[in-house]
């Protein structure tokens, strides 16, 4: 699944592309894309004269800020557009002169026979329209769930510390916890505790705080560094232009089970842990 530097990486690339252009059509191609409103046509009718002022991103939401022309010049707020990529969801940038890919689910026409394609091989991604009356998350309802962005000020060692010291439960689960922190996945989790010295198996409780200030680095410094290098493409991931992510190239211990660690000269491990898999190095974490 898309984690936050995947999602940041599309964000981005929107914003380079799509910015200021009406929307004048498109094409559902599969009904249950479209979250809300229920009626694919009604999707298409709320979005037709829309352009598109912003990309923005929550945890791994993309949520695109809508607007229309005023008649006395200027424009008004129109909505939002909402999509999710859930597993193996894609966002192409593309001619309307290219082939249509086998899983396109949902297209977004605009100017100069360019259009924005949904491409989803699994079906779970999601995409809505959210009227300029209601907040993002009245209707995107995930979004009320969310925990702080990583990047935000109220992220902290602090904060982190905090919200772990009372849960009985392995590190690696609680960083999948959404409502901890937006965005991290299980790639980054990996990550993350390798560069903390954490294994995945240790208990919230029994972290110190020494610990958890390690972390709370680790996580900032593991995201950073793949959103410069554009997110990871291990199977489905691409960005608007259709192009891999790069950071599965460089990745400490995520997928890389019976591998050299890149410190040690260690193997590699993996286990399952809450039915997602967790890799680590049984030397350099503790």
């Amino acid at each position: 699944m898309p984690e936050l530097p995947e999602v940041e990486t599309v964000r981005r690339g929107l914003n380079q592309v799509t910015l200021h252009q009406t929307i004048w059509g498109g094409q559902v191609l599969l009904d249950r894309t479209i979250a809300y409103p229920f009626c694919a046509d009604d999707f298409l009718a709320e979005l037709k004269t829309c352009a598109i002022a912003q990309w923005h991103r929550r945890g791994k939401y993309l949520l695109a800020e809508l607007v229309k022309p005023e008649p006395k010049g200027g424009q008004v707020s129109a909505g939002w557009l909402g999509v999710h990529l859930r597993m193996t969801g894609q966002l192409l940038w593309q001619s309307q002169e290219e082939p249509l890919q086998k899983h396109c689910r949902v297209r977004l026409f605009f100017p100069d026979q360019r259009e924005l394609r949904f491409v989803d091989q699994r079906t779970f991604g999601q995409m809505w329209f959210v009227p300029a009356d209601r907040p993002p998350q009245e209707i995107i309802t995930g979004l009320a769930r969310l925990g702080v962005e990583p990047f935000s000020p109220e992220f902290s060692a602090d904060y982190l510390a905090e919200r772990l010291k009372q849960r009985q439960r392995p590190i690696k689960n609680a960083l999948l916890d959404q409502t901890l922190v937006a965005g991290i996945g299980n790639i980054y989790a990996d990550e993350a505790l390798f560069l903390s010295q954490i294994r995945p198996q240790t208990l919230c409780s029994a972290l110190s705080f020494a610990q958890i200030q390690r972390l709370h680095a680790a996580i900032l410094q593991v995201l950073q560094a793949s959103i410069e290098a554009r997110g990871t493409t291990f199977s489905d991931f691409r960005d608007v232009s259709g192009v891999n992510g790069n950071y599965g190239g460089i990745a400490w211990v995520y997928s890389r089970e019976g591998e050299a660690c890149r410190t040690c000269g260690e193997t590699i491990q993996r286990l399952k842990m809450a039915g997602r898999s967790a890799h680590f190095c049984p030397t350099c974490q503790e």
